[in-house]
C-alpha cells in the first residue's frame, strides 16, 4: 500500500542524513500513518490510513 494519508494526501519526503563530518546521504521521511475505521453513509465501516497530525486536527475540531 502507498505510504500516503487518505485525507490530506501527505506522503514521503526526501531529505538527508547529515553526519558529524557533514557527509550527506539521501533518506526518506515517512509520514506517521495510523489505521482508523470510519463509518460510511450506508452504514458500513472502512479502514483507512490517516496521518497522526490529521487525527489531532480532527479531534481538535470535534
Amino acid at each position: 500500500m502507498a505510504k500516503r494519508c487518505a485525507l490530506t494526501f501527505k506522503g514521503p519526503m526526501v531529505g538527508n542524513h547529515v553526519s558529524h563530518a557533514n557527509n550527506k546521504n539521501k533518506r526518506r521521511l515517512l509520514p506517521n500513518l495510523r489505521s482508523i475505521k470510519i463509518q460510511l453513509d450506508d452504514g458500513t465501516t472502512k479502514r483507512i490510513k490517516v496521518a497522526a497530525s490529521t487525527l489531532r486536527t480532527m479531534r481538535k475540531g470535534a
